[in-house]
């Protein structure tokens, strides 16, 4: 079993679990079910293109950064310029918590990206309770049918939808309703990383969807390479969140892109 099979069981227990804990209802019953979401889309097409995040650890790293506080992070992150904030939400292997979109939502007005393996509905009414703007599927987890679906139930509840995939063989994964593609720079059965396998990928997409480059990305020449071959959004984490004060890390990169 590797380690992607390892965390999707991990996730269904989870979610099985949650579910005995917080009923749909009260999902639905939440402050900010009803709010009005940012669009990750628009946000990418006006602004920098980066969406910073927060993670404190990885399965492949081991932990980044435990010590940082997310909402003094996400709020430099806004500050100095980033499209979107992305916070991964999974526990056991990434060290995060649904709880950390909600100490932020308030204070940021930028959107704010649920990272997670989504794999139940449960999971996007609860991604809509705590304030996320979007969420991410990715493929592999997936099957083509299932990201129809959720992607179908994300618009209904106003959320935006990330798909993330590695392989052409992914790409049928895409449908016509899909906001942003996320390439992975990095392939999730052994975490190896290749920006040229995604840039092949990125040709292969229709020209008007907006692609995301993910992970993987660990210096301005990768960032300015990619940006170059045409991506539009950048999903930037470990680069900043290995520095002590991340947010510093990211003001510093921003000047660089600029520069």
């Amino acid at each position: 079993m590797n380690i992607l099979d390892k965390i999707i069981e991990q996730k269904k227990q989870e979610v099985a679990e949650a579910k005995k804990k917080v009923a749909l209802t009260q999902l639905k019953d939440a402050a900010l079910f009803d709010r009005k979401n940012f669009s990750l889309k628009e946000s990418v097409k006006s602004g920098s293109g980066i969406i910073s995040e927060f993670k404190r650890q990885s399965p492949s790293k081991g932990v980044i950064n435990d010590k940082a506080d997310v909402l003094e992070v996400v709020k430099s992150y806004q500050k100095f310029g980033a499209s979107g904030i992305s916070i991964l939400t999974d526990s056991e292997f990434f060290g995060g918590k649904l709880e950390d979109i909600l100490k932020v939502r308030s204070e940021i007005s930028i959107p704010v990206l649920r990272k997670d393996f989504m794999i139940d509905e449960y999971q996007f009414y609860e991604a809509k309770a705590n304030g996320a703007d979007v969420i991410l599927l990715i493929a592999l987890c997936l099957s083509p049918n299932q990201v129809q679906e959720f992607t179908q139930l994300s618009h209904e509840l106003g959320l935006e939808v990330l798909l993330e995939i590695h392989t052409e063989e992914e790409l049928k994964h895409f449908n016509k309703n899909i906001d942003l593609v996320g390439i992975n720079n990095r392939n999730l059965k052994d975490f190896k990383v290749d920006l040229q396998h995604s840039v092949n990928l990125k040709n292969l997409l229709p020209k008007e969807i907006l692609a995301v480059a993910e992970s993987g990305i660990y210096s301005i020449e990768d960032f300015k390479f990619l940006k170059e071959k045409g991506f539009d959004g950048f999903l930037m984490g470990e680069y900043f969140m290995r520095n002590e004060n991340p947010g510093v890390a990211f003001e510093e990169f921003i000047k660089d892109v600029r520069n």
